[in-house]
């Protein structure tokens, strides 16, 4: 009896020594791991005009897919476009550029002129050189004034939180062109000091390092086998 209690226990002890080399996928981590101070925000605010051109010979903005009855749909319902708009400082197109609004459109609504907008503001100039805002919402073109979510961020809006209000600046008809004012209410971290190992989706936070828990566990638990070992043969 003895004998075999302590083959059990060699056993559970030859088990815990079996190297862990299982993917570790997630982990708990701080702001301060991706450059940004805890609890630090700061609230900006910024005015944009975005200008989208149907018409011309370089338009920034495409139709690339409609359902077969969008023609016969008074409100353009299933219409799809591309766009890649100038962000501009002022209302004139000749104003500073100052980023790219960039991403999809769609007629999202039978009753009313209404788009879902999925895009981001790709910033140039500035403090925000480089940086992205995510935008998501509905944009009922009638609207005197628009509201839409920004629903995050990469570079110095990591973490970011806000809204959009659009306000139509200039519109035709005809062509479909239109200018419209972006007032963007953003939080967002106000310290970045830049891409860490910690922010990446790659190979190293999937195989990343053992905790030294796991390290000292089977050293612990060995020692504890051995003297109960030691004891039940002595």
């Amino acid at each position: 009896m003895a004998t075999s209690f302590i083959i059990f226990l060699v056993a559970l002890m030859i088990l815990a020594l079996i190297p862990k080399n299982h993917a570790i996928f997630s982990r708990t981590i701080s702001k301060e791991e991706l450059g940004i101070k805890e609890n630090d925000e700061k609230q900006t605010h910024l005015t944009l005009y975005y200008h989208d051109t149907l018409s011309g010979s370089n338009p920034t903005s495409i139709p690339i897919a409609k359902a077969n009855s969008t023609d016969k749909s008074a409100t353009m319902f299933g219409a799809l476009a591309m766009m890649d708009d100038p962000l501009t400082e002022g209302p004139e197109l000749t104003s500073k550029l100052v980023g790219r609004a960039q991403g999809l459109y769609g007629f999202a609504d039978q009753q009313v002129s209404a788009l879902v907008m999925i895009m981001n503001f790709y910033l140039l100039e500035g403090e925000f050189n480089g940086s992205t805002l995510s935008i998501l919402g509905r944009d009922a073109m009638s609207d005197n004034v628009r509201e839409m979510p920004v629903v995050g961020g990469t570079g110095s809006f990591r973490f970011a939180k806000g809204y959009v209000q659009a306000k139509t600046h200039t519109f035709h008809p005809k062509t479909g062109d239109a200018i419209v004012l972006f007032d963007v209410y953003v939080n967002h971290g106000s310290t970045v000091i830049g891409q860490s190992d910690a922010g990446s989706t790659g190979s190293s936070s999937t195989n990343a390092a053992p905790s030294p828990t796991q390290q000292t566990l089977p050293i612990i638990i060995m020692s504890f086998l051995f003297i109960i070992i030691f004891l039940c043969i002595f």
